[in-house]
């Protein structure tokens, strides 16, 4: 199973989440779910809802448990980890699973994408 992650400002809009997924799959990549921190959640569920597929949030005790590619200094500062995105990817993919590549950003810099993938149970 691959999860999308996703780490998001404020004003970030579905044209942001499009653009930041396609810059993380190249297009090409089945994606099973979409994740994200809880407290950001209500703004991705639209997004979610056009693609129809799972969104899973993640608390932020699990995101800070998370070993990033990224470091950030304002994401470590606000939330506690490198990258919102990987770290939501990672969580919701479940144990031993491993990021793809580090974040993608989408061409308005107000998103990012990350893809883990989930070891099979």
């Amino acid at each position: 199973m691959i999860v999308a992650g996703f780490g998001f400002r404020a004003n970030a809009t579905l044209a942001s989440f499009q653009s930041a997924l396609e810059a993380a799959t190249g297009g090409g990549t089945a994606i099973a779910a979409l994740a994200t921190l809880d407290r950001k959640s209500t703004q991705l569920t639209p997004f979610a809802d056009h693609l129809s597929l799972p969104l899973i949030t993640v608390a932020p005790d699990r995101m800070t448990r998370q070993t990033t590619l990224t470091r950030s200094r304002q994401s470590l500062a606000a939330h506690g980890t490198g990258s919102v995105a990987e770290a939501a990817a990672l969580a919701a993919a479940g144990p031993g699973a491993r990021l793809l590549a580090p974040r993608a950003i989408s061409r308005d810099h107000l998103a990012t994408c990350a893809l883990a993938e989930g070891v099979p149970a």
